[in-house]
């Protein structure tokens, strides 16, 4: 079969659209996915710009967190089934972990990891797939592939936050909303939203945040020390910026965690920060995930949207065609997006 996909063919290129085929059947624990939305996660933006160094798998296919539904399942699956909506998750859930898929494209094959959704439809492992209900918004169940359960990860499989501590959240696009959102529910106070961006700081209120500082304008470090003199019990950075991982870090309290959710964007770049406090009851821990195993986390977090009419929809604010899909990320490069969909079907 042919379809269209986003292929990355030399880092820190454009990627190309165009038809791709796929020509064997599903091998013990493939599922054939039509994907309907996809994110863009800034993963991704490393991914092209080669920020872990020289790719040996080009060209390859990306993206890591889609809504779908299943078309057709391989030996040994068990978890869905042929017509069940799914999301599609980077993290591992139920299921078998198969055989990585290969394409072909231009007498070239393709290669791809055990999920990938820049794609009309794509083959994945039963371990990167968590069945939603039928009818459930396919455009919010690719939220949940990426940055709700990294937000709500690094609260609470990271941070431990409790109740009535305080959060200081670096970087406030989806995966820092879902972290302020988290941080709401955990009756957390204050919890303090920071960018460089007001549209996202705007956004940062409605997910929760009860402070904001816009780091552009704004002395983060005087500001968040005149309302915590002591420092803040949880640190959680975003951004991967080495500044403001640092700061971060600075600003938790001698008791306090810090979490790094970003991923660096220099190869081998090194953090520089004091190391003593570490000795005693100071952590500094990095993120993979938020930690979370899909399978438990998202029937639970639909079952608390359905609840309490969480405001997921919000955090989408922009959407492409796959055709447009390098508009997608030149708005993501420029500060415009806070979390963007891909409509396959548009």
């Amino acid at each position: 079969m042919k379809f269209k996909a986003a292929i990355l063919v030399e880092q820190q290129k454009p990627l190309v659209v165009d038809q791709i085929e796929w020509k064997h059947t599903l091998e013990y624990g493939q599922l054939l996915v039509r994907v309907h939305y996809t994110g863009v996660c800034g993963s991704q933006l490393g991914e092209i710009d080669g920020v872990k160094g020289p790719d040996p798998y080009l060209p390859h296919l990306l993206g890591h967190e889609a809504g779908g539904v299943v078309q057709e399942v391989g030996p040994g699956v068990k978890s869905v089934k042929a017509g069940d909506a799914v999301v599609l998750h980077w993290r591992k859930g139920a299921g078998i972990e198969a055989a990585t898929p290969k394409f072909h494209w231009n007498g070239r094959v393709v290669n791809a990891g055990w999920v990938t959704t820049f794609s009309e439809y794509t083959v994945v492992s039963e371990n990167r797939v968590t069945a939603v209900p039928k009818g459930f918004d396919l455009k919010i169940a690719a939220l949940y592939g990426c940055a709700i359960p990294t937000g709500f990860g690094s609260v609470f499989n990271d941070a431990h936050l409790k109740i009535g501590e305080s959060i200081a959240v670096f970087g406030v696009g989806g995966v820092g909303l879902a972290t302020l959102l988290a941080a709401k529910l955990s009756s957390a106070y204050p919890i303090i939203g920071v960018d460089i961006y007001d549209h996202k700081l705007v956004k940062a209120k409605t997910f929760g945040a009860t402070h904001l500082i816009n780091s552009r304008t704004q002395d983060v470090k005087a500001a968040i020390q005149a309302l915590l003199p002591q420092g803040v019990d949880v640190a959680i950075d975003n951004t991967g910026v080495r500044l403001v991982r640092e700061l971060a870090y600075e600003l938790t309290s001698k008791q306090g965690r810090t979490i790094l959710v970003g991923v660096p964007h220099v190869p081998g770049e090194k953090m520089s920060i004091e190391s003593l406090p570490l000795h005693f009851t100071k952590t500094i821990t990095g993120s993979w995930g938020g930690n979370i195993d899909p399978a438990y986390f998202i029937p639970r977090m639909l079952r608390l949207q359905q609840a309490q009419a969480l405001p997921l929809a919000e955090m989408i604010s922009h959407s492409f065609t796959l055709d447009k899909i390098n508009d997608a990320i030149a708005a993501m490069r420029q500060g415009d997006v806070i979390r963007c969909s891909i409509d396959m079907a548009a």
